[in-house]
């Protein structure tokens, strides 16, 4: 999107940067509201959200094995989600058949393009979606509609002399979901001229709604509207019981921040975004997906992934904290700490994270494992018995023999993952007595000093 292009540069050169951490976050902050407030977000949202950042940034510690920069950015990308809609996804597989979709909208808001490629969205997902307009007003949408509709073959229905809008979408209806069998059917209504005329619109909404009772009420609007979304939004939003958007021509404007946040604001679910004239530029909005977008993916990807593996190894950790406790370590322990070791490291980097264990020695050697060995492994446990996996010591010759011939290993292979696993056990056992052993200390030293 226009405006966002040295947005991108300085996430890249603040993560290169060298130099005081207060001072550089300052700059990004100044960068960053110039970018938003010309991307035609409100001035006062642009403060309020980088008044947050900033307070974050400046009085939050990074989690452990994070840099102060990286966590920074992951504030920002945090916060810019929120504000475009959040991280919650989109419902668009339709909850029951027939499904009856109408959009409404201003008139040049590109909603008859939209339910075209509505209508091509859910034919590629395997649906039967049909075309419906009930525009009287444009002469030219009835021929825009049939002609889309023919070329991506998909039934259309429309009645050119008909002035009645509300008797069209029953006809059509009818005719398309009983005669055509059509599981989807998307209602393109009339339009207004200029931005004053909504009330005639959502009149006009509500009359075909009350008769026809539509699934779902989609409102398309312009990417160009920038804040004037938030008011069309807004209104809509309060008329009717359901409320969805869809934001097109948000490939070529500097405004689309500003409806974007706008349409948020009010609430209502930005559902799909129309980013080209084709009719398959057509997506599901995804706020992290359009921030990472905007903030440029290459330099948040390998970010974003050791935030994740971050949070995989809190997962592990809750594991090792169990088997430290009891003192009992099962395979299947075993398979997850394989599969978070190919992404954090070594086991000793994870174990180091448990408080209390960072002070203990561990023999690093002992527990590093190839990534040819370790996708052998999953192979292998992947092959075994519940049973198996919860009580290892079940496993004789007779099993070692047939986990082998299903995992396609030899039967030598599946011993030396054995071996692995009691190293680890034993290490486990280890720990909790060391652990043990420091907390009795301490307690004697405090009976001491009483």
């Amino acid at each position: 999107m226009k405006g966002f292009e040295k947005l991108r540069e300085k996430v890249a050169k603040f993560l290169r940067g060298i130099g005081p951490y207060e001072k550089a976050v300052d700059k990004f902050i100044k960068e960053l509201q110039k970018t938003l407030i010309k991307a035609d977000v409100n001035v006062k949202v642009v403060f309020e959200l980088t008044k947050k950042i900033k307070e974050r940034a400046l009085s939050e510690e990074p989690p452990p094995g994070i840099l102060k920069r990286e966590w920074f950015v992951k504030v920002v990308y945090d916060s810019l989600v929120e504000l475009f809609g959040g991280e919650e996804k989109p419902q668009v597989i339709p909850t029951k058949q027939p499904w009856t979709i109408m959009l409404v909208g201003i008139q040049g808001s590109g909603k008859t393009t939209a339910s075209g490629k509505l209508a091509l969205f859910y034919k590629k997902l395997g649906f039967k979606p049909a075309l419906l307009t009930t525009d009287t007003y444009r002469p030219a949408a009835y021929e825009q509609l049939k002609q889309i509709a023919t070329f991506i073959n998909v039934p259309f229905y429309g009645k050119k002399d008909e002035k009645d809008p509300v008797k069209i979408a029953v006809d059509g209806l009818k005719k398309l979901i009983q005669d055509e069998r059509a599981n989807i059917v998307i209602i393109d209504t009339a339009g207004r001229h200029g931005y004053g005329e909504e009330r005639a619109l959502l009149d006009e909404m509500e009359s075909i709604a009350k008769v026809i009772r539509p699934s779902e009420v989609i409102l398309v609007i312009d990417a160009y509207m920038g804040q004037k979304a938030y008011d069309l939004a807004r209104r809509f939003h309060e008329r009717t019981p359901i409320g969805s958007i869809i934001l097109t021509k948000l490939d070529g404007t500097a405004k689309g921040g500003g409806a974007l946040s706008a349409v948020a604001a009010t609430g209502a679910r930005i559902k799909f975004i129309s980013d080209g004239e084709k009719l398959e530029d057509f997506e599901v909005f995804n706020a992290r997906k359009y921030v990472a977008r905007l903030l440029g993916l290459g330099d948040l990807e390998t970010l974003l992934e050791k935030f994740k593996a971050l949070e995989e190894s809190k997962a592990l950790e809750k594991k090792l904290e169990k088997a430290l406790i009891t003192g009992r370590l099962t395979l299947r322990d075993v398979y997850a700490q394989i599969q978070s070791i190919k992404k954090l490291g070594p086991l000793r980097k994870v174990l180091q994270l448990i408080p209390g264990v960072s002070m203990l020695p561990i023999d690093d050697e002992r527990l590093r494992i190839s990534e040819k060995k370790m996708t052998k492994w999953l192979s292998i446990m992947n092959s075994m018995t519940y049973e198996e996996l919860d009580n290892p010591s079940l496993i004789d010759k007779r099993r070692i023999r047939r986990i082998a011939l299903g995992s396609g290993a030899t039967p030598e292979e599946v011993k030396e993952l054995l071996q692995y696993y009691e190293t680890v056990r034993k290490l486990i056992k280890d720990v909790k007595r060391r652990k043990g052993l420091l907390k009795r200390l301490g307690m004697l030293s405090e009976l001491h000093q009483k």
